[in-house]
């Protein structure tokens, strides 16, 4: 089950769950579409250099019993100080 991380780990943005703006990479690595096509090298993950995709959406009723974490992740990449 992916974690839903609450922010993106380059801005700090909140990315609540139902964020069509959150994108992850096969580590669950999130980061919003801005930063994707701003700030990191190629639009991929600098932490394991895969791409990116939308993160998938739970749905409300999954939520729940299944919640989103609240733990916050950033990144030390000069490009996201």
């Amino acid at each position: 089950m992916l974690e839903l991380r609450p922010n993106c780990e380059c801005c700090g943005r909140d990315l609540p769950p139902d964020s069509a703006e959150a994108l992850i990479c096969s580590f669950e690595c999130t980061w919003c579409r801005d930063c994707a096509a701003n700030r990191l090298p190629g639009g991929l993950c600098p932490n394991c250099g895969g791409n990116l995709v939308p993160r998938p959406i739970r749905p409300a009723g999954k939520l729940e019993r299944f919640p989103a974490s609240t733990t916050r992740k950033r990144s030390a990449l000069p490009a996201c100080s």
